[in-house]
C-alpha cells in the first residue's frame, strides 16, 4: 500500500505517527510506503542558518527526538547560544534557536550552500533520525509564506515573513492577506507529483488549511496532481467545535474570510468532482458538515496518543476506499 499525506506543523507530524503506527501493525512483509509531502512556506533564514520548521518537526517527532511538551524542537534542549546572541544584541531576538537544533540547521545550511537541493538534504538528515516515513519538501525552490499587515509602529502596510507574524506578533496585528513568495516559479520536488499520482490513498492531515496545506497547494502542479491522481483524496478537519486542535488556524481563516468550522473548511477545499480537491472529509464526532460532492463522516479526531491517532488514520483510509 502506498499512502501519501500532505502535512505541516505539529498536528501533521502527530498524524503521521498514527499513520505509521497503523500501517506498521498490518505490514508483516514490509511493503507499505508512507510519503509525507511537507510544507516549506514557514522556512526562513535566521542568523545565517536555513530553518525548516515543519520538516524538522516531522523528522524529530517520527525519529523520537521531539520535545513532547512544546511539540517542536529537541527534547532536553538547552539555550546557551540564544542567550549569547541576546548578549550581543543580535537581531531578530524574537526567534529562539536551541543548541541541539542549531546542529541540524548547520548541516542543512552547509549542504544547501554546496549545491544540494532541499530534498536531498532532508534525505541525508533523515539518515540519522530514521522516521520510517519518506519526508519530501513540497518543493526545492523558494516558496515562503509572507503576511501583509498594518505595522502598528507606523500604521503603514507592509509584508513580513510568516514567522515574524506567527512568533513575534502571535497573529495579533491587523492582517490583510497571505502571499506565497516564489511559489509561482516553484516546481514540485523530485518524487512529489509521483507520490500523489501513484498513491493508493492521499490524505490531508489536520494541519492549518491556510498556511500549511494551503502553502503546499500554492506550488504549481500539486493541485493538478491531486485532482487527476487515481487515489481518493480524504482530508481531516483541523477544528473541533469551532476551535483549532492547536495553533492559530482560526486567525488565518479569519484573514481569508473563511469561518472556523468543519463545514466551512471542507467547502474551502471543495469537491474533486467540481473544482476542488476532496473526495472525503472527516470531521469530529460532535461536529456536522455538508460539503457538496464530498462524502463526510464523523469520527473522534482528538490525537491524544499514537494509538488513537492510528484509528483516525484507519477511518481516513476507509473513507478513501482502502482497508487496513
Amino acid at each position: 500500500m502506498r499512502v501519501t499525506v500532505l502535512v505541516g506543523g505539529v498536528g501533521g507530524a502527530r498524524f503521521l505517527q498514527g499513520v505509521r503506527s497503523l500501517l506498521e501493525k498490518s505490514d508483516t512483509a514490509g511493503t507499505h510506503e508512507i510519503t509525507a509531502v511537507v510544507n516549506v512556506g514557514d522556512d526562513v533564514w535566521m542568523h545565517g542558518l536555513r530553518i525548516c520548521p515543519d520538516l524538522d518537526t516531522c523528522m524529530y517527532t517520527l525519529g523520537g527526538g521531539i520535545d513532547p511538551d512544546r511539540g517542536w524542537g529537541h527534547v532536553g534542549e538547552t539555550w546557551n547560544a540564544k542567550e549569547e546572541l541576546a548578549a550581543y544584541g543580535a537581531k531578530p531576538d524574537w526567534f529562539g534557536l536551541g543548541d541541539r537544533d542549531i546542529a541540524t540547521h548547520l548541516i542543512r545550511t552547509q549542504m544547501l550552500r554546496t549545491g544540494y537541493p532541499l530534498s536531498a538534504v532532508t534525505e541525508a538528515l533523515c539518515n540519522r533520525w530514521q522516521p520510517g516515513v519518506r519526508l519530501l519538501p513540497v518543493t526545492d525552490d523558494r516558496s515562503e509564506t509572507h503576511v501583509v499587515i498594518t505595522d502598528p509602529a507606523d500604521e503603514e502596510q507592509r509584508a513580513i515573513h510568516f514567522q515574524e507574524w506567527w512568533v513575534r506578533h502571535r497573529a495579533q496585528v491587523p492582517t490583510h492577506s497571505f502571499v506565497h513568495v516564489g511559489a509561482d516559479k516553484a516546481t514540485p520536488a523530485p518524487g512529489v507529483v509521483e507520490a500523489i499520482e501513484n498513491a493508493d490513498a492521499v490524505l490531508l492531515a489536520p494541519s492549518n488549511p491556510v498556511v500549511s496545506v494551503g502553502a503546499i497547494l500554492a506550488v504549481p502542479g500539486i493541485r493538478g496532481a491531486l485532482r487527476t491522481g487515481k487515489a481518493k483524496v480524504v482530508g481531516l478537519s483541523p477544528v473541533i467545535d469551532g476551535k483549532p486542535l492547536r495553533g492559530m488556524a482560526d486567525e488565518c481563516l479569519e484573514v481569508i474570510g473563511v469561518e472556523t468550522s468543519a463545514e466551512a473548511i471542507g467547502r474551502f477545499y471543495g469537491a474533486r468532482s467540481e473544482t476542488g480537491i476532496l473526495d472525503g472529509w472527516l470531521i469530529h464526532e460532535t461536529d456536522t458538515a455538508q460539503v457538496p460532492g464530498v462524502q463526510v463522516e464523523a469520527v473522534p479526531l482528538l490525537m491524544t496518543d499514537p494509538a488513537t491517532t492510528a484509528e483516525m488514520a484507519r477511518a481516513a483510509l476507509r473513507l478513501a476506499g482502502v482497508t487496513v
